[in-house]
């Protein structure tokens, strides 16, 4: 990426470095949880994509999908049950585990089952939110706004930094380009890493078509790897990559989700394209 005006920093989470010449890190499962055991299976297949380049992953999927497009959208298992499986994940696998949160009320409680909380880009100018999450300690990755220019994204980071957290992410997932439509400027990617801050990349929400389906969103997943692959050719820290045994049937998202027999094809051309960028 191009000269940073604050030193890029390195924020760990778990035994997982992200940012600086560190190796793209994946940020990847089912965008709701469904049960126990699909994620066990979600797990476990990511886990085998990603042995062979050694690709360090954080699981994530939420617990509760509250942005969604129409009433009749489901939304998830719900705090209780969704925390309680993603303990379990992180317990069985190993791995750190990500989701979502929506108030700020929530914030303590999912800090005691996962490793990361995400703000959703609908909600990353909600100050009682950011600041809530950073009080937790815990990694924050926060989506930026479809609304938001990413120099403006220095003040949400500064929300979350006056906490006395120290250890956040930023990432792009796409800007408003008319209606029903998102596109990536490819220039966001150093621009908000000037901040310091470790810059992730979400290539399955920058080809979400928003409401595109009426009462759904729609998507061109057939794009998510190519826009991932040109992200990872700036030279970001982590991938954002939602995947599923069957997209097309997933209860939300299925339009932009990599189907999970694909994912370790992917993620080995993404990580070649990481260590030319980086020269590592």
């Amino acid at each position: 990426m191009t000269a940073q005006t604050v030193p890029p920093r390195t924020v760990t989470i778990g035994d997982i470095a992200i940012g600086g010449q560190a190796p793209v890190a994946l940020i990847s499962g089912p965008c709701q949880l469904e049960s126990h055991a699909h994620a066990r299976m979600i797990c476990e297949g990511l886990l085998e994509a990603c042995a062979p380049t050694g690709t360090r992953v954080i699981f994530k999927a939420s617990y509760d999908k509250a942005n969604r497009s129409s009433l009749s959208g489901t939304r998830g298992l719900g705090m209780e049950a969704g925390l309680r499986i993603l303990s379990d994940i992180r317990a069985e696998y190993g791995v750190p585990v990500l989701t979502d949160v929506h108030e700020p009320g929530h914030c303590a409680i999912a800090a005691q089952a996962v490793d990361v909380l995400q703000i959703p880009a609908f909600l990353c100018r909600q100050t009682d939110l950011l600041l809530a999450a950073g009080e937790t300690g815990l990694a924050i990755n926060i989506k930026k706004g479809q609304f938001l220019a990413p120099w403006d994204m220095k003040h949400v980071a500064a929300k979350v930094e006056s906490t006395g957290n120290q250890r956040i992410l930023l990432c792009e997932r796409g800007t408003s380009f008319g209606y029903n439509t998102l596109v990536t400027d490819f220039r966001g990617l150093p621009t908000m890493a000037e901040t310091g801050w470790p810059v992730v990349f979400d290539a399955t929400h920058s080809v979400q078509q928003p409401g595109g389906l009426g009462g759904a969103s729609g998507g061109q997943r057939q794009f998510a790897p190519v826009l991932a692959r040109a992200a990872c050719a700036v030279g970001v820290s982590a991938l954002f990559i939602e995947t599923h045994e069957d997209p097309d049937r997933a209860p939300s998202d299925g339009p932009n989700m990599i189907p999970l027999a694909e994912m370790g094809a992917l993620i080995a051309r993404l990580r070649a394209f990481d260590a030319l960028a980086k020269g590592i």
